[in-house]
């Protein structure tokens, strides 16, 4: 449901009628009549069309645009987010969004904010998937990236042991992301960020155990919502489509 892919060629300048499961992106994407979403057809090219009329079981989009390449990063990138304060999740999810990360986990760790006692200020993690959608729709990129649901630290943890390279951000210490890019060049990527005030020595040992390379971008402290910002923009710079 993240990606409305069709299973025809589309014709720029012609109007393609669908339904099914394609028809079901287009709904998590709050399709209605006026809306313009990007379409992936059988043979992987990405275009952008208008929703001309939608009804319960089928819409009809007119394809006016045609991509050289795709709108979708080569390399999968899952942000760990340890959950900050205020609205800078609501930041991360939307610039990650526009670089091109395929799912958002929040977290809690020793030092960060609890989403309980984030909503009881304000409720507005409800919003999240929303908001992925909105940049999605603002940036032009075929998929929606999932937001999942908030996990504690060592959930964080399990969710990095599928196959990967496996990255924690560190104040302290930590190699060169440089050189770990270039010998591993992954395909997918964990990266797990941390809250102000950075990760406790406890939580660095326990994502060593887990197979996570503690990396530092520099010598200066960055904001939690800069680094994850920054440290996306260099990994698709290296090795997905930012040129």
């Amino acid at each position: 449901m993240d990606r409305i892919v069709l299973s025809q060629q589309v014709e720029l300048g012609k109007a393609v009628l669908i339904e099914g499961h394609p028809m079901e992106a287009l709904r998590f994407q709050v399709g209605r009549a006026g809306i313009i979403v990007t379409l992936t057809d059988s043979e992987e090219k990405d275009f952008r069309g208008r929703v001309l009329s939608i009804t319960d079981k089928e819409a009809s989009i007119l394809v006016f645009e045609t991509f050289l390449f795709s709108t979708e990063s080569p390399v999968e990138i899952v942000l760990l987010q340890a959950l900050p304060e205020r609205e800078r999740m609501e930041l991360i999810i939307q610039k990650a969004t526009e670089l091109g990360v395929s799912t958002i986990l929040p977290f809690k760790s020793e030092r960060s904010i609890s989403l309980e006692e984030r909503d009881a200020k304000q409720r507005k993690s409800h919003r999240w998937q929303q908001i992925a959608i909105k940049a999605v729709q603002q940036s032009r990129r075929a998929k929606v990236p999932r937001i999942e649901s908030y996990h504690s630290f060592q959930e964080a943890l399990e969710v990095g042991r599928a196959e990967g390279l496996k990255i924690l951000l560190c104040e302290k210490e930590g190699e060169s992301l440089k050189v770990i890019l270039r010998q591993y060049l992954p395909r997918k990527i964990y990266a797990m960020v941390g809250p102000e005030g950075g990760f406790t020595e406890e939580e660095v040992k326990l994502a060593k155990a887990g197979g996570f390379i503690p990396i530092k971008l520099g010598q200066r402290i960055l904001r939690t919502e800069t680094a994850a910002i920054t440290l996306i923009g260099i990994l698709q710079y290296e090795l997905g489509d930012l040129s």
